[in-house]
């Protein structure tokens, strides 16, 4: 599965990087935190982040997508990639009420047969970005307790991941005609390849670039190969490393959540 990840780009970056439209509204950048001590390293930074610039990212919260769309004004135009802030937990079109959240993840296999993602399937499905997620191995100790120990894994050469998501449009139906509908996602995920097995049977379906394509054009079906797991090439070049139990409470946050354990 994926509960938790880690991005530190922006949306006008991400757009540079791969050649897309910032459809992302401006927002106001966060104030510096108040004075704390530097031993207080779950809780603050020594300087302030970005907006947009996360170390534990959890479900709920907005998030950076990408999407291939046609314009509004001229839907016969040739799509366009697009980065767009979605909130993380998908809320399907028929769906009363926003919910709790609980669609955060898709089973790759079986999202295809689900009410609530079979039509995202077909032609709403995204990329989301991201430097790396966490995941929790149980551990039992000497005295026989199970432990849950924390797990970050990104790539061995620093290069961003996007993985494969679905997305939707919900309005409430009281919404009035200018109201803007939410768009909500959610992070589709596989059986776990190679090492990664040793800390979670479920990962995050990696999406390479040669798939993007295919996978976001909104015309047509993905082909089902890509719903599989990732070849073990793109596993085998995923660092795994242990890190600080600090992540488990998601008020923590900053670049010290990354740091492995000694």
């Amino acid at each position: 599965m994926c509960g938790r990840y880690a991005t530190t780009t922006d949306p006008a970056k991400l757009a540079a990087e791969i050649d897309a439209v910032n459809e992302v509204p401006p927002m106001p950048e966060p104030e510096a935190p108040a004075q704390q001590s530097l031993d207080d390293i779950g809780k603050a930074d020594e300087k302030p982040r970005s907006r947009w610039e996360n170390y534990n990212v959890a479900p709920t919260t907005t998030i950076l997508t990408v999407v291939e769309r046609h314009s509004r004004e001229d839907p016969d135009d040739e799509a366009a990639r697009r980065v767009r802030a979605m909130r993380w937990g998908l809320v399907p079109p028929w769906a009363k009420e926003i919910g709790k959240g609980s669609l955060f993840n898709a089973r790759a296999e079986t999202a295809s047969d689900k009410p609530s993602f079979r039509a995202a399937v077909r032609s709403k499905r995204c990329l989301i970005p991201m430097d790396g997620w966490y995941e929790w191995r149980k551990v039992t100790g000497a005295d026989g307790k199970v432990a849950k120990v924390p797990y970050f894994m990104s790539p061995a050469d620093h290069s961003r991941l996007f993985m494969a998501g679905l997305w939707s449009v919900w309005r409430p139906k009281d919404a009035g005609a200018d109201e803007a509908p939410l768009l909500s996602c959610t992070i589709l995920t596989t059986d776990a390849v190679g090492e990664l097995r040793g800390v979670h049977d479920r990962m995050p379906l990696i999406m390479p670039v040669q798939w993007w394509e295919e996978w976001l054009d909104p015309d047509t079906t993905a082909p089902a190969a890509l719903l599989e797991p990732p070849a073990r090439e793109l596993a085998d070049a995923i660092e795994i490393r242990e890190v600080s139990p600090l992540v488990n409470r998601v008020a923590n946050n900053g670049p010290q959540l990354l740091d492995p354990v000694s």
